[in-house]
């Protein structure tokens, strides 16, 4: 599954530099999770790091964004070799 932040955003600034895939933006009211760059922090870390720092607790596993850690793994192994083509 990918990450999404709620409504109990308080836009505290903490979980964009920590997410490694800069899947994490502002959005028009709250910040977002982009969930095609979002593995969870699966490749980078054991824990999903937003979720880590996040004062609130507003960011759960988003349900309708389903994901295997396999899966998490090969959008990892994809993000990193687009990455170093740039």
């Amino acid at each position: 599954m990918a990450l999404l932040i709620t409504d109990d955003c308080i836009n505290c600034d903490v979980c964009e530099p920590e997410c490694p895939n800069e899947a994490i933006y502002m959005g028009p009211e709250i910040y977002e999770i982009d969930p095609n760059k979002c593995t969870e922090c699966v490749g980078h870390y054991d824990e999903p790091q937003c979720q880590q720092v996040c004062p609130v607790s507003c960011i759960p596993f988003n349900p309708a964004w389903r994901e295997t850690k396999e899966q998490l793994m090969a959008k990892y192994q994809t993000l990193q070799a687009a990455a170093k083509k740039v």
